[in-house]
């Protein structure tokens, strides 16, 4: 009897402990995970230990997905992960994925594993044709993400067929031309050739800085409805809102920057954006999925909070470059005392040597002087004699003595003078440091503009009394300018490879098969507008002026 009643309550106990856990399974782009975590565990304790795993340590992009009925949400940090709409069934699956795309890929990630799984991310969308791309950039990003696999082209390794078990082009890409698979590896391998040298990261990276430019690249689309009714397509990127004609998903008709909204809020299903031009309205559009309202707001919280975690780190990279350059500027003083003094005790040794070779001038010419009034001086005895050409020789040699030391002094001093110049050109280029390191201007995160950090946020500069000069400007401009031009010069050739790309398969294309993006990018690209350009065009116009035209669409 007591010892079913012991079992019982054993059983009970392992029943109670099991209940206190559940089984989730993390699906990232690379690998899937799986964790037994406790019914108490918020949001944010499943994300930490899936970055944490994964040793990820720029948490800010990323977040957890899962399916709810007819769309997607993200999990929220700050509430338990079973009081959220996850489904039931367990192992839960939750999706790792990116949340958020940074504007400019190269200056904001900064660990490889971040790199790594932004590449896998954007290369699957764009395989997928969730991010639209041309066929001839298509080309050029598959030869990236095959040097990122395979290292370096070698033709005795990589042999034809080598590439007939990847999937590297979006199947619209395959169908629009008359090329069989061989033909399109060999224009890939053709590619991939040039890119000997590069590792995976930089092949990856490369991919990325070609991919971040393509239209549809890190933007989330929304179906909203404008005052009068009109079905729109709402987008949200890094750059900002975007409101687009549902068939055009390439192209924004109007579009607002992050740093000209002052405040987004919802009620029920209208979505009000609240511009920081007060002369510009409120303006408003419903959407048919509270949901979407909801994911929207969350996107626009998250982009501050990450917005504040850059700024905070930042204003830390502050601080301690504060510090390395009051240590720097702390040595380079101390480096020109030390040269200012050598300068000094050089000047006083160079100065005593230079009288000392005066002195011996002097005491030779004085000796030559004797030598020649003994000469002339009448001699009748020979003892006279032998004594006064004694004298003489004597008073010769002294002479040469005197010169030859006068001529050793006055190099000795020629010496002194040539390494109190360096000690000189030492303190001046000592000096030109100590100028260069006060003249820098501190370390800023690439990223952030004032306009871009949070209302509350800011950190002081006034330590850092570092002035400009003139030389440091046209210094700085050269800088700026020369990568201006190497920028140039790199989009230059870019541009040169995806219409040489596009020139050899043009004639293989079955126009039949253009679909409505293909349509639509061909006239962008005859118009010569491209994403940049476009953005610009668009804020040029007053918010006001913006904001009335969204409402009359």
């Amino acid at each position: 009897m007591a010892s079913t009643l012991a079992s019982k309550m054993g059983l009970n106990s392992l029943r109670r402990r099991q209940a206190r856990n559940f089984n989730v399974k993390i699906v990232t782009v690379d690998a899937d995970l799986e964790f037994s975590c406790e019914t108490k565990w918020k949001g944010k304790d499943l994300f930490e230990l899936v970055c944490r795993t994964l040793g990820l340590r720029e948490t800010w992009f990323f977040g957890l997905q899962y399916s709810v009925k007819d769309t997607v949400a993200w999990l929220k940090m700050d509430k338990k992960v079973l009081d959220q709409d996850v489904p039931k069934e367990e192992p839960i699956i939750l999706n790792f994925l990116a949340k958020f795309y940074p504007e400019n890929i190269e200056e904001e990630l900064v660990q490889d594993i971040t790199q790594h799984l932004f590449f896998l991310q954007v290369k699957k969308k764009i395989l997928e044709e969730e991010v639209y791309c041309p066929p001839e950039a298509s080309v050029l990003l598959a030869s990236y993400a095959v040097q990122a696999k395979y290292g370096d082209y070698d033709p005795s390794v990589h042999k034809p067929g080598f590439l007939a078990q990847e999937e590297l082009l979006p199947k619209r890409v395959i169908n629009l031309y008359q090329m069989t698979a061989e033909m399109w590896e060999e224009r890939i391998t053709v590619c991939y050739a040039e890119h000997r040298g590069r590792t995976r990261d930089e092949a990856e990276m490369e991919y990325l800085k070609i991919a971040q430019d393509l239209e549809m690249y890190g933007v989330n689309y929304f179906f909203i409805r404008n005052k009068k009714g009109t079905d729109l397509l709402l987008g949200v990127d890094a750059l900002g809102l975007h409101i687009y004609d549902p068939e055009n998903k390439l192209t924004p008709k109007i579009s607002f920057p992050w740093n000209e909204i002052r405040n987004i809020s919802y009620s029920d299903r209208e979505f009000a954006i609240k511009p920081l031009d007060k002369k510009a309205d409120v303006f408003k559009f419903n959407s048919s999925k509270l949901r979407v309202n909801k994911l929207m707001e969350r996107q626009r919280l998250e982009r501050e909070k990450h917005l504040r975690e850059e700024a905070e780190r930042a204003r830390d990279e502050l601080e301690r470059r504060l510090i390395q350059l009051q240590d720097e500027a702390h040595m380079a003083n101390e480096a020109l005392m030390r040269s200012e003094e050598t300068a000094d005790l050089l000047a006083e040794k160079a100065q005593i040597a230079e009288e000392e070779a005066k002195l011996l001038a002097q005491k030779a010419a004085e000796a030559e002087q004797e030598m020649q009034r003994i000469k002339v001086t009448a001699i009748r005895s020979e003892e006279e004699k032998r004594l006064i050409e004694q004298k003489m020789l004597e008073a010769e040699m002294l002479a040469l003595k005197m010169a030859q030391e006068s001529e050793r002094r006055a190099k000795e001093a020629d010496q002194l003078k040539q390494d109190l110049q360096e000690a000189r050109e030492s303190e001046r280029r000592a000096k030109h440091k100590l100028l260069e390191i006060t003249s820098k201007t501190p370390y800023s995160a690439p990223s952030l503009s004032p306009s871009a950090l949070p209302p509350d946020l800011s950190f002081s500069t006034e330590n850092l009394s570092f002035d400009f000069k003139d030389t440091d400007m046209k210094r700085l401009s050269m800088e700026i300018e020369k990568e201006k031009v190497e920028y140039m010069e790199k989009s230059k050739h870019l541009q040169e490879q995806l219409n040489e790309l596009k020139t050899e398969i043009e004639s293989l294309k079955l126009k039949e098969r253009e679909t409505h993006l293909d349509i639509l990018h061909n006239e962008n690209t005859e118009r010569g507008t491209s994403k940049q350009s476009n953005f610009k065009k668009l804020t040029l116009q007053s918010t006001k002026s913006r904001v009335a035209f969204f409402e009359e669409l």
